[in-house]
């Protein structure tokens, strides 16, 4: 259920009348900015998973390490373009 306009006016009034009219605009930048953190966090979370689940709920340095192992190749101190290139050579 929505607030009707008198009831954020009387809102919007009683927060001024506790924190005054200088920490109106800090607050809404704070929202702003927070809400855009939370729609960014929720678009990187839902194309990690999709991709996750591409590949059979692995990620893929998980895919990676599993794929290196059956060939036999040790991935220990390097990195994923190092194991790719040894994966592409064998």
């Amino acid at each position: 259920m929505m607030p009707s306009s008198s009831e954020m006016l009387f809102i919007l009034a009683v927060f001024i009348l506790f924190f005054g009219i200088e920490r109106l605009p800090k607050l809404a930048r704070s929202l702003g900015m927070a809400k855009g953190e939370f729609q960014k966090g929720i678009a990187d979370s839902r194309t990690i998973t999709e991709d996750d689940l591409d590949r059979g709920g692995k990620t893929e340095s998980a895919e990676l390490v599993e794929k290196a192992d059956e060939a036999g190749v040790d991935v220990e101190g390097k990195t994923t373009d190092e194991v790719k290139s040894e994966l592409e050579d064998e």
